[in-house]
């Protein structure tokens, strides 16, 4: 009896949830440092409805993905310090206003009554000016700098101009405020029924944009695996055929296998391995869930010597490096916030490592493809170079960068070499 009475009180609680408030809790302990926002958002969400759970995504990740953008609205706003509960709280709301696009009555008066009592003058106050002086902000962006209008830091604004020009650095950088659609490829060995919403895309055979209310029973059942058509060009240009006995260096989660269990229909000699021994169930799971109940799975590290026994073992090697994900800015919020120019170098540095580890798993005249999720020339050609200039016994055979603007999804880089 007393189960009976519990229930329904803790699911009256559950759906009574504020997205609003949850939300902006977010915001000040993803401000405190030391948990990504995925992660934050996921425990915090945990026992929410689905729809409450999608409203505080995207306030989260929209108030993060243009913070900067933001930020400067909220100096124009209210000039001095604000404290960081206030500072939080005025920044949701101006998402919700020129993010979101939100109604002005909902967006600032739902936002008010969140604030402590003596705060509550203070934020009517800035975000009902915010409403006011909506179309001064607006007509103003082109006039800001690319760092603040695209909330970047301003060294990566001015690197990315250096590399690309400033018309094709721009429009990256634009993309990258935007809401990541969701993609997935089928498993060619256990297809879906295609539904009605999905659309396929043309130049991805195999692989769909996913509605919002995702397949679950297709995850679950391993008929559709959902990953960026991004990651497609490493597993290309490798190529790898029945019967070859094949390594995926750095493999977990797991996509990239799961892409060459489809695409050799299983038929295939795969050793799995990454450093992380922690993500090696996970890796499991997917790859039985996929068709790969042969698949080996160990834990090595490749920043460290090859193991004897795997020397010169395998017609083909995977290897998908460790990076400072800058060619998924739009999809990974932090990454944009945790991105220093000498933290690049020290990841260049660890990827030419891993190379020239990982290389002497590859046989005579067999192949290798490195590649990461980075658009960034230190971390990609760079790295190729440096590797082929200590390592004569390898040559490029051909290379590929994918710009997320231009893909309409992640950023990417592979590269094709091949062993004498």
């Amino acid at each position: 009896m007393s189960r009976q009475q519990h229930t329904p009180k803790h699911s009256e609680q559950v759906q009574d949830v504020n997205p609003r408030r949850l939300a902006w809790h977010c915001l000040q302990r993803w401000g405190q440092g030391g948990i990504f926002a995925e992660t934050l958002i996921e425990r915090e969400c945990c026992h929410v409805p689905a729809r409450k759970r999608a409203a505080v995504q995207a306030m989260v990740l929209g108030t993060l993905r243009n913070l900067r953008w933001l930020e400067h609205l909220c100096g124009r706003l209210r000039s001095g310090h604000l404290e960081d509960s206030a500072r939080w709280l005025a920044l949701l709301g101006l998402c919700q206003l020129f993010v979101l696009r939100k109604p002005a009555h909902a967006a600032v008066g739902e936002t008010v009554a969140l604030a402590p009592q003596r705060l509550r003058g203070l934020i009517n106050g800035m975000l009902r000016n915010a409403v006011r002086r909506q179309e001064e902000f607006t007509s103003n962006l082109t006039a800001l700098p690319l760092g603040v209008r695209y909330s970047v830091p301003d060294w990566l604004a001015e690197r990315w101009c250096a590399e690309f020009g400033r018309e094709e650095a721009e429009q990256m950088l634009a993309w990258n405020i935007g809401t990541p659609p969701v993609y997935g490829r089928v498993n060619p060995l256990n297809p879906p029924c295609i539904g009605e919403d999905w659309v396929a895309l043309p130049q991805a055979p195999g692989w769909y944009r996913l509605p919002v209310g995702l397949p679950f029973d297709d995850l679950r059942n391993g008929r559709i695996y959902v990953a960026d058509p991004s990651t497609r060009y490493c597993v290309q240009l490798l190529a790898p055929q029945p019967g070859e006995r094949v390594l995926d260096a750095c493999a977990a989660p797991g996509g990239k296998s799961v892409a060459m269990i489809g695409a050799t229909a299983g038929r295939i000699d795969l050793l799995c391995t990454d450093a992380e021994e922690h993500r090696l169930p996970q890796l499991r799971e997917n790859l039985l869930r996929a068709g790969g109940e042969h698949v080996e799975v160990q834990q090595h590290d490749w920043s460290l010597p090859c193991p004897p026994q795997w020397k010169s073992a395998f017609d083909a090697v995977l290897l998908d490096v460790p990076c400072s994900n800058s060619g998924v800015l739009q999809r990974r919020v932090d990454a944009r916030w945790r991105l220093q120019p000498s933290e690049m170098e020290r990841l260049a540095q660890l990827q030419l490592r891993i190379l020239s580890c990982a290389c002497e798993a590859v046989r005579p005249g067999g192949r290798l493809v490195y590649s990461t999720c980075s658009i960034d020339r230190a971390e990609d050609r760079a790295v190729v170079e440096a590797f082929l200039a200590t390592h004569p016994n390898f040559r490029l055979v051909e290379d590929y960068l994918a710009l997320p603007h231009r893909e309409q999804a992640d950023g990417a880089y592979a590269a094709l070499l091949q062993a004498d």
